[in-house]
């Protein structure tokens, strides 16, 4: 019985010890920056010195088109295994996902009428 768990006792293993090893490592090997220079202070932007004020707000338009596409990604993600065992899921499984597909449609129905996906 234990040797079932061995390879998962051995991933979980290597997947503490390697990153702290790692973490040693940079600690032992890393420069004292506790002291920067001027030239490291200074702000860089492409290249080229900054002018004016640099911290500059943004309005990100483009919000709620991602927040929808991320939905309807993840809607991909279930669909996917749903289609591939289509066959043998039986009728119960594909009212269930016409029930998910609907909800998910309602939900872009209402931000339309919302106005979400309105360009400013």
């Amino acid at each position: 019985m234990l040797t079932s768990y061995a390879g998962i006792v051995v991933v979980l293993i290597v997947g503490i010890v390697f990153p702290l090893i790692l973490l040693v490592v940079s600690r032992i090997l890393h420069h004292n920056h506790r002291h920067p220079t001027p030239v490291k202070l200074q702000t860089y932007e492409c290249g080229l010195e900054t002018q004016g004020d640099t911290w500059v707000q943004f309005k990100i338009s483009y919000f709620m088109y991602a927040l929808i596409f991320v939905a309807f990604d993840v809607e991909t993600i279930f669909l996917y295994p749903w289609a591939i065992k289509f066959q043998s899921l039986g009728l119960f499984a594909i009212v269930e996902m016409f029930i998910f597909i609907a909800i998910l449609l309602i939900g872009f129905w209402y931000a339309w009428k919302e106005g979400a996906l309105e360009w400013m």
